[in-house]
């Protein structure tokens, strides 16, 4: 008993009709990395909001080594030793790494009521330092840095708080090699500190990996519980889903099609970042996949393509001649862009699943100047129906959705635009296995329909088992080009990454 850090007890919560959590019971002992898996929408990020005081409103009982734990809000949970680093970005760009770190703590560097920047910076600096982050400086504003520079930011404030309890929902799968062994490390040291840590995260060999115990959960219950010495990917999968998973969600075929007429073009384009003299055709029907080291360029090469970001030479052109030189001019001509930063670059969370999906389709399927909202309904309904959203209906606020389900939300935004070129960055980033599954198995029938697809991605096997070809991108500029062929491996393509 005396072990045990955080105890949940017949935890209920209700989003409208949707039974989000039922009856979960959940334990954290010291010196435990606990894996919280399961299906999008299963109700991890559900359960571990609750823990961390993000949601307040929900039936059952909590004890941290052994009192009641009811915390008021994430500062209460702080306070009584439960930090989290979400999925979504946490941090405010306008304001400096230090001002960050210490947001809301500013009394600690306040006198007279003027707050000493000087020692905040050093502070934020020692807090850096104390997670093994020597790279950032404390004092630029957050906005400048990168995605994974932001979330290293969250790591170190959340430790500023000496958590006994930390939880890591969904964070590792979007960042580098250089950021995931970092979490790890503090990860390791908690544990070692005999602390807790419930850690989520789709990556089943990442999970079996770093923790030492794993829950299942399925539809807001708790499947059950594995030790470390009865970890196995099949069994894992088969509690989550229920159902056998097929061996190879891929492509099953080796027939490339890469010989139609070219549909988008790239003509010596570069890009203020690192795109250099880069020249590319996709053609009709075909999965051209695009893949590098995290820092190659194939990332700024997608938003290049879509005009998200502005070319310094070159150009990017359709079949009929057509410059892309702007997002609007790139949706008005059928294509559209799954960015790899969903929650900031492709929804608008605060809005709802039927006004994000119509938001791009608004032209084409609602012509004039009336807006039907009978019109918008349908659209939306069928989207939702198609790619099978799991929400209460299309009314419900995008934030609210399991990240599965949010990236259902962004492919429907261009299915139902009826683009006929999409560019996919990370496109399965983040969700889990079923969910794989049906964005591949949607790329494939896109594809039938005469969709070309850019697929960019860090996934090796995934570009080997979606690509009709495959370009690598190495310091800006394509390396190498390989043809869809049972033979190809992973190791061909790292050899032509590094």
């Amino acid at each position: 008993m005396n072990d045990i850090l955080l105890r949940v007890q017949d935890i209920k919560i209700l989003f409208g009709p949707i039974k989000a959590l039922d009856g979960v019971d959940f334990e954290l002992r010291k010196g435990e990395i606990h894996g919280l898996v399961g299906e999008n929408g299963s109700g991890k990020s559900t359960l571990t909001s609750i823990m961390a005081g993000i949601l307040q409103h929900y039936e059952g009982t909590m004890e941290k080594s052994g009192l009641p734990y009811r915390p008021l809000n994430v500062v209460n949970a702080q306070e009584l030793g439960v930090s989290m680093v979400v999925q979504e970005m946490g941090t405010v760009p306008e304001l400096s790494v230090a001002e960050n770190i210490f947001l809301g703590k500013e009394r600690l560097f306040s006198k007279l009521g003027i707050v000493h920047k000087k020692k905040m910076i050093k502070s934020a600096s020692e807090a850096l330092e104390n997670i093994g982050e020597l790279t950032i400086s404390p004092a630029i504003p957050v906005g400048m840095l990168s995605f994974e520079d932001r979330k290293i930011v969250e790591l170190a404030k959340a430790m500023v708080d000496k958590p006994s309890v930390f939880i890591l929902d969904e964070t590792t799968t979007a960042i580098s090699m250089r950021g995931r062994t970092l979490m790890y490390a503090v990860m390791e040291k908690l544990r070692q500190e005999e602390k807790g840590v419930v850690f989520i995260t789709h990556d089943l060999e990442e999970l079996m990996t770093v923790c030492t115990k794993l829950t299942v959960l399925r539809d807001g219950k708790i499947i059950g519980s594995l030790n470390k010495d009865e970890f196995s990917v099949e069994l894992i999968r088969s509690m989550m889903v229920g159902r056998e998973i097929k061996d190879n969600m891929y492509r099953v075929d080796y027939d490339a099609t890469d010989t139609g007429e070219a549909v988008l073009s790239a003509e010596n384009l570069c890009g203020a970042e690192v795109i250099e003299n880069v020249n590319i055709e996709l053609r009709k029907g075909e999965i051209l996949g695009i893949g590098g080291l995290s820092d190659s360029g194939m990332h700024e090469l997608g938003r290049l393509l879509f005009g998200l970001d502005k070319a310094i030479s070159g150009r990017v052109r359709l079949a009929d001649g057509t410059l892309i030189n702007n997002p609007e001019v790139a949706v008005d001509n059928g294509i559209g862009y799954v960015s790899k930063n969903r929650d900031q670059e492709a929804l608008m969370l605060r809005a709802s699943i039927r006004d994000n999906i119509v938001a791009s389709a608004l032209k084409k399927k609602i012509p004039g100047h009336l807006i039907s909202p009978k019109t918008e309904n349908r659209l939306a309904d069928d989207m939702v129906r198609e790619l099978a959203i799991k929400c209460a209906s299309h009314s419900q606020q995008v934030r609210f959705l399991s990240g599965g389900n949010k990236q259902k939300v962004v492919f429907s935004k261009w299915i139902g635009n009826d683009s006929k070129i999409l560019i996919l960055d990370c496109p399965t980033r983040g969700v889990d296995i079923g969910v794989k599954c049906a964005m591949y198995d949607l790329i494939v029938r896109l594809k039938a329909d005469g969709c070309s697809i850019v697929l960019i991605s860090e996934e090796l096997q995934e570009l080997l088992g979606m690509s009709d070809r495959i370009l690598i991108i190495k310091d800006g500029r394509v390396e190498r080009e390989y043809g869809r062929s049972a033979s190809l491996s992973e190791h061909d393509l790292i050899e032509s990454m590094i």
